[in-house]
């Protein structure tokens, strides 16, 4: 039997302007496409950077993981120790907390993804792991794998450590794992102010560090970050619909910069790029032509999420197809790869994705596969 393919979706021409190069006004940067993982923009983005308190991405998702585990609890509370107390005293961002005072994990994680505390951050550390250098351990364990190659951890904070280096394809990395891992505590992310009612004085109110946040634009993580040798960064993700892209950039010269430059590449991805939603696991159902089966048709589907994600300039030059050796003869066993999507731009294939067979497949008995086999000698009609 002859291998065919059958030309599924044909998409439509969209007359959104489509602008220049976004010309980023950074040292590194990437932007790419949650669903998709396609990586829209690139300014050298596998440089060594210092990822500074884009480190307490890292921190975080090691708390949220033990939650999700049910090893802690947001009750659970972690005596404070002088080492963390310092951290406030000597001009970092801080939350302000006091030598044994005992302070929630879920105080802590505000005071950390809020308002950027560096004293939060060892406190947490400690709390989980004894001490911070074992609990950046456990952040490089980590990092390994969710796949970041270039990163490695020394602290909870991100504060100046030469060792203490990742890169903006990296933390883009660690930035969708946060997301799509822990929806709920995500959330964390987009609160604007945290309130720590401190011991010894007036409770103190202090703004996400986060610009973009405040900009009503979609934006709802994910975290800024300054030292003076690496200059300003910011892992930032926008949502619009259904569609989200996360970009990472850092060597920006002021606060200004990096908000309107990180803002103008999100801006730049939506404007430039549409991701269209090709398969969903195991709910989009794609049915093939059988022969000699029960039934004339076979239910497919992904075992993966499958997105596309193109140029605005390219649309009219994008198909989407089933490519199969067809009709599939019977018996089929539920699982059994059976076809492949194929999406291709000007005839070049630019992705893949296997579909497997939903359901079992019997083979029709010998007297009705003798009927059909000489139907189709006389008729040609499968």
């Amino acid at each position: 039997m002859n291998k065919f393919t059958i030309i599924i979706i044909l998409l439509l021409l969209l007359t959104s302007k489509v602008f220049a190069n976004p010309n980023l006004k950074a040292r590194t940067g990437i932007l790419i496409d949650y669903h998709s993982d396609e990586v829209l923009f690139e300014l050298d983005p596998d440089s060594q950077i210092y990822p500074a308190s884009m480190t307490k991405i890292m921190t975080a998702i090691i708390a949220f993981d033990l939650l999700k585990k049910n090893k802690l609890s947001l009750d659970d509370k972690f005596t404070i120790s002088e080492n963390a107390w310092r951290l406030s005293q000597a001009g970092y961002s801080s939350m302000f907390i006091m030598i044994n005072d005992e302070v929630s994990v879920e105080n802590l994680l505000r005071g950390i993804i809020v308002a950027s505390g560096n004293d939060a951050c060892i406190a947490l550390a400690e709390g989980i792991a004894g001490t911070e250098s074992n609990f950046a351990d456990m952040m490089n364990e980590k990092a390994g794998e969710i796949g970041m190659t270039s990163t490695n951890f020394t602290n909870s904070s991100g504060i100046n450590d030469p060792d203490n280096i990742s890169t903006v394809r990296d933390i883009a990395l660690m930035s969708k794992y946060l997301i799509i891992n822990y929806p709920i505590y995500y959330e964390l992310f987009a609160e604007k102010t945290f309130t720590w009612d401190r011991t010894g004085g007036e409770p103190i109110k202090q703004g996400n560090r986060n610009p973009l946040l405040y900009k009503n634009v979609g934006v709802d993580g994910v975290k800024t970050g300054y030292l003076a040798v690496e200059k300003y960064s910011l892992s930032s993700s926008m949502k619009k619909n259904d569609r989200r892209l996360i970009a990472v950039a850092s060597g920006f010269d002021s606060k200004k910069l990096r908000s309107s430059e990180s803002l103008k590449l999100l801006n730049w991805g939506f404007r430039n790029t549409n991701t269209f939603e090709i398969s969903k696991k195991d709910e989009t159902i794609f049915e093939l032509d059988t022969w000699l089966g029960e039934k004339s048709k076979i239910k497919a589907t992904s075992k993966e999420d499958f997105y596309a994600t193109i140029n605005k300039k390219d649309i009219t030059h994008l198909t989407i197809s089933l490519e199969y050796d067809g009709p599939i003869k019977a018996p089929v066993e539920k699982g059994t790869k059976v076809a492949n999507i194929i999406v291709s731009k000007k005839d070049n294939v630019i992705k893949s994705l296997p579909l497997y067979a939903a359901e079992d497949l019997k083979k029709v008995n010998f007297f009705k596969s003798l009927l059909t086999s000489l139907n189709y000698l006389i008729w040609g009609d499968v």
